[in-house]
């Protein structure tokens, strides 16, 4: 047996560059690159390795440079996403608050179901000096390290204290990350002893190897149950999920409601799945969706999820799904899903299920679709909604051109401006709710608002990280002042390897989403304002005087300042066809009217005081046992 002496890191280095993934034909890069920030934990080893296969052009592992370990694994899963979970990343980082920064990007990976490899180094596994620096000492177990708080966040994990254990974890790890039922994130412990040391591998284990992601077929007899299901239903309503997205099933999508006329919501991550202006689509589902979506939500006696988990959003915490006869469909590669709602199950690749869907409907069924009036009912809903998004982009009186804009007159301003090539990046705050009622989605994979663990801090890593699987596409990181705040760092990456994204940056002095939900359930906004602290203690004196946009230029971001809704439009343009690292900044209407979108159309449980003394907290109580009296279960 032909063998090759390595370092356990520069093996794995090795073994990483020549898995592929394979799906309908077309072959890509499981690990397209690693980022890392080294210590003493992963210097020796993987830096070493990364150095030993070569740094420059065309090096079999490119390497880029973070600034923040959790920011790595955001931009890790924005490339990810954008490359339909076909495609990932590596994240290297040292033992202790480098491995331990991994979490949060973890836990969001592995919520939304996208492939990120984690190599975190790990203390030694022969104990030559016990504790070393930043070692966790566990008095009732001497296994345990930091690294273990990856474990309930990782889809995979091992710890690879041996050198020829590095095989088997290795392949397990690919195993995962390719498959779209498992993925998330995967973590391979590192020991730094481990790292360096040398073994003779066999070279078999450094072939090209190709991971096919098939695309599972539905049972038969689950298809027609399917089809009996959709063609007795008189009111079906279709949720579009991620999945849509990740199986590239949008055209097959299309040609089911094409052929039968069912209506299309989408959830957060689905959005998208059809073109805003297809008469099909109507928008967004749950707390943050429209009215046109959720009124058929309500009535609806059939709903069909495909590729979907069903959260507590899009579900409005179950109140949202009214009819008492109301039954749930679902289409999901994923058996843990698909079973979800008490739903009859069709487990398979979305656009597998939906295009043998759409075949059997139309054989056995030729004459089937919606009915007109429901049809009727429906394009009305949409045409009314659009109505109200026309509202909320447009000034509404002469000379509001030159006041501050609403958040909403931001998106309308940017909503004038893009074509289907830009991409939207978005994860927390007030943003993602005005998003997902108001956002007019072009294209298929304009919409990445990230709403699975809705983390402040993800959206200027993973703008990076989605430019880097869509070269020459406007990409847009839009964020708040308080999620500006949480992780501005990866600008600096951003003008280091000149990705140029646009970051828009909306000063509006706090948590603005935070604070709205804080008065509706009789918290008073109570430390949601960026403000000073007034005489009596509270945080009600003069905002604080912080200069964002002077902030993100000392980063090396232009930055362009923009006062009114003429200078923003203006300010857009130009951010989208700059070749650099742009930032727009702008200060919307204050916190109590920063919105300007209509307000929710379906409620969220967020549990208030059952015993107050305040009157805004005794009324939302009563607001609070109102709603979840219309809370069931769908059995």
């Amino acid at each position: 047996m032909t063998t090759r002496r390595l370092t356990v890191a520069q093996a794995l280095v090795a073994f990483l560059a020549r898995q592929h993934t394979e799906r309908d034909g077309r072959r890509q890069r499981l690990i397209a690159a690693t980022w890392g920030i080294f210590g003493h934990g992963n210097v020796a080893g993987i830096g070493q390795a990364l150095v030993e296969s070569g740094t420059g052009p065309g090096a079999p592992m490119p390497y880029y440079q973070g600034r923040n370990e959790q920011a790595m694994v955001h931009a890790a899963v924005g490339y990810a996403r954008q490359s339909r979970r076909l495609s990932a990343h590596a994240v290297t980082t040292s033992i202790g608050p480098g491995a331990t920064n991994l979490v949060t990007g973890a836990a969001l990976a592995t919520i939304n179901r996208l492939p990120v490899l984690l190599l975190p180094g790990d203390a030694f596994a022969t104990r030559p000096a016990d504790p070393v620096l930043q070692q966790l000492e566990t008095q009732h177990a001497g296994d345990v390290s930091v690294n273990d708080a990856l474990r309930p966040v990782s889809r995979y994990f091992d710890r690879v204290t041996r050198p020829e254990a590095l095989v088997p974890a290795a392949l397990q790890a690919m195993r995962v990350l390719a498959d779209p039922v498992e993925t998330g994130a995967v973590t391979l412990a590192l020991p730094q002893d481990v790292q360096a040391e040398a073994y003779d591998w066999p070279e078999d284990f450094f072939a090209d190897r190709v991971w096919r992601v098939a695309r599972s077929r539905p049972d038969r007899r689950d298809l027609q149950s399917a089809v009996h299901a959709v063609t007795a239903a008189r009111r079906p309503l279709l949720v579009a999920g991620g999945g849509v997205h990740h199986s590239e099933a949008e055209e097959a999508l299309a040609a089911f409601v094409d052929a039968t006329g069912v209506p299309v919501a989408s959830t957060q991550a689905g959005k998208g799945s059809l073109p805003y202006d297809h008469p099909c689509d109507v928008g967004a589902i749950g707390h943050t969706g429209t009215a046109a979506a959720n009124d058929l939500a309500r009535t609806a006696d059939l709903v069909i999820g495909v590729g979907t988990r069903w959260s507590d959003f899009t579900t409005a915490s179950s109140t949202l799904f009214q009819n008492p006869a109301v039954r749930f469909l679902n289409l999901n590669v994923t058996s843990f899903d698909a079973h979800k709602m008490a739903g009859l199950s069709v487990v398979a690749d979305a656009r597998a299920a939906l295009a043998e869907l759409t075949g059997d409907i139309a054989a056995r069924h030729p004459d089937f679709r919606v009915p007109e009036a429901y049809a009727r009912e429906y394009g009305e809903g949409k045409e009314r909604w659009e109505r109200l998004v026309d509202a909320a982009y447009e000034p509404a009186r002469p000379g509001e051109e030159d006041l501050r804009p609403t958040q909403a007159q931001v998106l309308g301003a940017l909503d004038a401006l893009v074509t289907e090539d830009d991409i939207l990046i978005n994860a927390a705050g007030s943003l993602p709710g005005d998003l997902h009622k108001l956002w007019r989605t072009r294209g298929s994979d304009q919409y990445h608002v990230e709403y699975g663990y809705s983390c402040m801090g993800y959206e200027i890593p993973a703008a990076i990280g989605v430019a880097m699987a869509a070269p020459g596409r406007p990409v847009w990181a839009l964020v708040g002042d308080g999620t500006y705040l949480m992780n501005p760092t990866e600008i600096v990456t951003a003008v280091q390897e000149n990705v140029p994204i646009k970051v828009v940056i909306l000063q509006n002095h706090g948590y603005a989403s935070i604070g709205g939900l804080s008065e509706a359930v009789g918290a008073e906004r109570f430390g949601t304002a960026y403000r000073l602290r007034a005489a009596d203690g509270t945080y009600t004196g003069a905002p604080l005087p912080v200069d964002l946009a002077a902030n993100a230029a000392s980063l090396g971001l232009r930055v362009i300042r923009a006062r009114t809704v003429h200078d923003l439009r203006e300010a857009l343009a130009e951010a989208r066809w700059s070749d650099v690292p742009t930032g727009v900044y702008v200060e919307t209407e204050t916190a109590d009217t920063v919105s300007g979108a209509p307000p929710a159309q379906a409620w969220w449980d967020v549990p208030v005081a059952q015993t107050a003394d305040r009157p805004s907290a005794i009324k939302a109580r009563e607001e609070y046992e109102r709603q979840v009296a219309a809370r069931r279960r769908h059995l």
